[in-house]
This record gives C-alpha cells, structure tokens and sequence, in this order.
C-alpha cells in the first residue's frame, strides 16, 4: 500500500507540472466531439447568469477567485469544481449564459485550486468529462488563446486522472474518474496512454462494483441510476470515436437497466432504499434508453437483497438484506427489512428517504425513518463517526412462497442480537389481487423488550384513526384502504418525507408494545410464548397469566398468520430450539385491506 501510494504520488506530481502539458502534441480542439447527454435546468442555469449556485439545498455566491472559500461545504465545493452545472447554462441558451459558462472555466484556468480535491479523481473526471461535453457550447467560438490554454489543460487533467487510476474508493464515483479518462482519450487520441490506462483497468473496477445479478454493490436504487448513467456515457463516448466496447461494460449496462427498472414504482420513481430519492423521471427515462434498447424488469435479484412482488396493480418492494460491506456503506441506511408499498402510480407506504444536509442525513439513516420494527428506540445498524457502518445484521435470511397469484415472504435479521440479545422475523403476504397486505412482526429475546412498528405514509396519503382506536382509515388517491393490527396500541403520528431536497410533512402509521402495559390501554400487548419454548421470566406454564400471554395463535404458522387467506403448499420451517433458561417471544399481526370495493 505504501509503494502503491508512493508510486501514485510521484505519478501525480509530474502529471500536473505545467511544462509537462506542451509534451506531444495538443490537438486545437477535440479530435471527436463528445456531447453531454443530458438536459441541463434552465431556472438554475438563470441563476448561475447572476453568479448563485445551488446545490444539495446549499446556495452560495460563485465567482472569480472563490474557488477555494472556506465557507462552502465540502459536497458543495466537489460539485463546483466537477462543472456539471454548465449544462444549466446550456439550457439557458442564451448569449450571457455562454459568456459567463467561459468566463467561470477561464479564471479556473487562471487560478487553479491547491487544496486536497485536486486527489479527488472523481471531481476530475466530472470536470474533464464536462469540458468537453460542452466545448462547442462555451469554449468553440472563443479566441485561440482561450482554446489552446484549455486543451493544455485538458492534457493536463488526462494525465492526472492517468495517474490516479485505479482509484483508492471503489464506490460509484469511480466510475466518474474513468468516464473523464474516456474523455480525454477519445478527444486526444494521438495521447494513447488514457486509452491503454482505461482499458487495462475498466473490468476489474466493474467487477468489483456491479453484482451478478445487476445490482451495484452499494444497494441504492439512486446509486444504481448514477452509475448507469455514467456507463452510458461512456458507451456514447466510445461510439462516437468508434472503438469498440469493452465485453464487460456491454454486461454491465445490459445487467445494470432492468434492476433499475425493478426498483421503481408506478409512478415512474425511485424507491427510498438506502439514501435514495424519488428523483426525475424523465431522466430515469433518459438513462435508460440510452444504456439499452430492452425494456425488461429484473424479477430476481439475489445478490443485491432487493425483493420486488406485484400483484395486480399493487407493488411490494423490500430490502432484504444487510447493509453493503465496508468501503461501500457510506451512504447506507439502517434499514435492513424495511418495504415499500404502492397501488398503481400511488405511493402508500414508504421510506423517509435521505437528507441532503448533515442533520437530516444522520436522521434519515436511522432505523426509525424507514418502514419496519424500531427495538428499544435503536437502530439494526449503528454508524461510525467517519461516516461507515460499524455494526450491522450479521445474518439475514429470506424465504418466499408463490401460489395462486399469491405471495408469501418470511424474513429475518439478528441486528438487536448484540446489543439486546433479541432477533425480528418479518412474515409478509400479499395476495387478493393486490389488495391484501397481510404481516406478523416476531421479536424473540431474554426479555421482553418495547418496540415499535413504523408504517410511513405518502404524502398524499390521508390517514385518520377512528373512534375505537382500532383502525386507520386511509384515503389512497381515492381508494379506501384500512390498517388493523393486533398486538400493541395503534396511532397515527406526525412524519417527514424526503424524495427530493426539501423536506415534506407527512404521517406515519405507529404500533406500539410496551411490556406490562394494561389491557385498556388497547389491544393485545406482551409476550406470547410458543409451546416450543419456555415461558418468560414471571410467569409459569400452569398460570392464567402465561395462558393469556401464549394464545392460541403462539406459534402460527406463515399460513396462519394471514387469516383467511389462502394458503401455499410449502411448509414452514421447524422453529429453532428453546436456549436454556427459556425466551420471550412477542408478536404483533397487522393488515392493509382495500375496503372500498
């Protein structure tokens, strides 16, 4: 490692010697053109005119000799210096718009940064990538000392990119460095090195990011979208100079489209998994038929841990598996068996989604901001300070059943395992065309132990508890659907929602087990103990106290758990045996029925 980082270093530093720029010869202009693909924001690119740049909710005054403020944030500051934004300026259109686009790279050119980023292959890439991508817009009719000093300094770029490819992150942004090493290769050809370096190490970095079953490794429906975007790019670049593509970005890009595919609901969107947004969708749109021609919806995907079931109109999508390995987990979510849930183009039951700024994307990562069982007010992950997770499920387990157009679904995660001693099986049914959602929530442990069951609500989605307590009546885009649970005390509270940068006010479905709270407090709460294990501490086989907490539905079964519903012909499998000393199991059923006919 430390040879490796030497050999880097010495790599870069003569990468970015100004003398070294004028070795070989500089082509006056691009060779290929290379043409950004995607549309820019004309509001945004209005107000880049006026000097304001806005990014990640953070809005700040751009200009020259501010490329180093100290005030900017560091996301701000990456997304500065990576020029994506020209495209906003684009899109405007107009003749200021392409002056202040030239005037903004031209004092870049003049004042270069010092600071850390300049390691940061990715804010090189982008940077590279969008130089060239928009050279016929802001730099083709500029004078020729302008043009010669960015195509100097576009060689220059190449060269540093040469030098820090392969990258030390392997998360998506890599895939960035590689797109602007591309670049740089096919708008100077007659520099071989960017192609030989891009070549020689393209398919390890996508065999280390891209699963076999297609999913990205770091298990984010946006992130799956990024980095597709990216490979599209990629693939324009390479026909553009006619070179023939690489064996593994064709997999990738035929692999890569139909999970995203997968992981988006009616209404066109995103899935909130793992620090996702909604996002646009005409761009998803874009994306898409630019990387392939099918239009195929993965129905598997093993590898990534994303389980997708329709039926009907309805669609059930459930993230179920641990959070991505180290390396790859710095945006990942505690979110381990969370689902989401929508009718047609209806959202109804989501993730809170991901913040933009610090506070809210600490939040938002916690377990409590997605759609599952919350134990002792924790998280099934906890967080490292540099942004990691250091503790996470150890073990997460999927079984599924299909029959009749019905689905079965039994899953489990020991994340409270180390800190509570306790395990969650998740049971989930969807069946009836759609319009029954059935679930049983098993906490197992030494104790008995307080949780809460979070359904977070749409928007748009009404929720109103009535008289009894008993029953959440939701208005679903017109539809009436009803939430029932049995096994702790049901509420509707207040929640936020976040598919896009701004927050949004909403409401979330709530059931709460308290041990030895009173029956009038609501329905059932407490341990139920199968007659497989020993009863919990306080109470003896033989006392009404253990008969009323056991029930006749202790022990049920994935058939039982939903009712009437019809039930698969695959048995459930045997329960594990008690440990010495006897452990608690408590149990919550709930159901989301369409009522309205």
């Amino acid at each position: 490692m430390v040879l490796r980082r030497w050999s880097q270093d010495a790599r870069l530093s003569l990468a970015r010697l100004p003398s070294l720029a004028g070795l070989g010869r500089v082509p006056p202009a691009p060779v290929h053109a290379i043409r950004d693909l995607w549309p820019g924001d004309p509001a945004s690119g209005a107000r880049l005119v006026k000097g304001s740049l806005t990014h990640a909710g953070v809005t700040r005054r751009i200009g020259p000799g501010r490329w180093e403020d100290p005030s900017y944030p560091e996301r701000f500051r990456a997304y500065l210096h990576g020029f994506t934004w020209l495209r906003d300026l684009r899109a405007v259109g107009t003749d200021s718009a392409r002056l202040q686009a030239r005037a903004l790279v031209n004092d870049w050119l003049s004042h270069p940064p010092t600071d850390p980023m300049v390691r940061d292959c990715a804010v090189t890439g982008a940077r590279l990538a969008s130089w060239l991508g928009h050279y016929d817009f802001f730099a083709a009719s500029a004078d020729d000392a302008f043009r010669q000093r960015l195509m100097m300094r576009l060689l220059t770029e190449g060269r540093t990119l040469a030098a820090l490819v392969p990258p030390e992150s392997h998360d998506w942004r890599a895939l960035t460095a590689f797109k602007g090493l591309l670049a740089a290769a096919v708008a100077m050809p007659d520099h071989s090195g960017f192609l030989t370096r891009f070549m020689r190490y393209i398919d390890g970095e996508l065999a280390c990011q891209i699963l076999q079953d297609g999913c990205h490794i770091q298990r984010s429906p946006e992130i799956q979208f990024l980095a597709l975007r990216e490979l599209a790019e990629m693939r324009a670049m390479l026909q553009a100079a006619q070179i023939a593509l690489p064996d593994s970005l064709a997999l990738a890009l035929d692999r890569m489209s139909p999970v995203l595919r997968a992981l988006r609901h009616g209404d066109g969107g995103l899935a909130l998994f793992n620090g996702s947004h909604a996002g646009s969708v005409a761009m998803i749109e874009m994306v898409l038929s630019q990387a392939t021609r099918a239009r195929v919806v993965a129905t598997a995907m093993p590898d990534g841990g994303f389980i997708r079931l329709q039926v009907g109109r309805s669609l059930l999508l459930v993230d179920a598996a641990a959070p991505p390995p180290p390396g790859f987990d710095a945006e990942a979510h505690a979110g381990t068996l969370s689902f989401e849930f929508s009718v047609a183009r209806q959202r109804l039951i989501v993730n809170c989604g991901a913040g933009e700024l610090p506070e809210w994307r600490r939040a938002l990562r916690e377990s409590a901001a997605h759609s599952l069982l919350v134990l002792e007010d924790s998280s099934s992950s906890d967080f490292a300070p540099q942004g990691g997770i250091q503790r996470r499920p150890a073990h997460v387990t999927v079984e599924q059943f299909a029959q009749d157009g019905a689905h079965w679904l039994d899953l489990a995660h020991d994340g409270y395992h180390a800190p509570f001693g306790a395990s969650w099986r998740r049971r989930l049914y969807l069946g009836d065309g759609g319009e029954n959602l059935r679930g049983e929530e098993v906490v197992e442990g030494e104790r008995l132990q307080s949780f809460v069951l979070r359904f977070h609500l749409h928007p748009s989605v009404e929720a109103e508890l009535d008289a009894d307590a008993q029953v959440v009546v939701l208005d679903v885009g017109g539809w009436t659907w009803r939430f029932r649970a049995d096994g702790g005390t049901v509420a509707v509270e207040e929640s936020v929602y976040f598919s896009g940068t701004a927050p949004e006010r909403t409401r979330q479905i709530v059931v709460r087990v308290r041990p030895g709270a009173k029956a009038e407090d609501g329905p059932v709460e407490g341990a139920q103990v199968g007659p497989e294990t020993e009863p919990a501490a306080g109470t003896t086989e033989d006392s009404p106290e253990a008969e009323s907490a056991a029930g006749p539905e202790a022990s049920a079964s994935p058939e039982q758990m939903v009712a009437e519903a019809p039930t698969p012909s695959t048995p459930e499998a045997p329960a594990a045996p008690a440990e010495a000393g006897g452990r608690t199991r408590q149990v919550v059923r709930w159901a989301l029925m369409r009522t309205d006919g």
